[in-house]
């Protein structure tokens, strides 16, 4: 006597084996497109900056700061909100469009200025 577990597997192997399977019969699709991605226009200028099509913030005013220690921060007259995130630093998913975002990497240095 076959356990049920045999006879499953048993009809499965058999049912791989038959050459008249459901997809043969099924008449050819196009398989659907993938979804755009939903990013905006980003450009990287030559100083090193993401631009995104508008800049909400005036990030481009603080191009001045990048590739400089986190220090230099203090010395720009920002008068909008603003954070510093630390390399691999947490940040919150609070989206502010006026709000300057200035990244910085390993070393403590500014290598990314956006709006966010």
């Amino acid at each position: 006597m076959l356990r049920p577990f045999s006879a499953i597997a048993a009809v499965l192997v058999l049912a791989a084996c038959n050459p008249d399977t459901a997809l043969e019969d099924t008449p050819d699709q196009a398989m659907p497109s993938p979804a755009p991605h939903m990013t905006p226009s980003v450009t990287v200028n030559a100083g090193g900056l993401e631009e995104r099509e508008p800049d909400t913030c005036g990030a481009v005013n603080y191009i001045s700061v990048l590739g400089q220690p986190a220090s230099q921060i203090q010395t720009l007259t920002i008068t909008r909100p603003y954070r510093i995130v630390e390399w691999r630093g947490v940040e919150d998913q609070i989206y502010n469009p006026q709000r300057v975002v200035f990244r910085l990497d390993g070393a403590g240095n500014i290598y990314n200025i956006d709006c966010g």
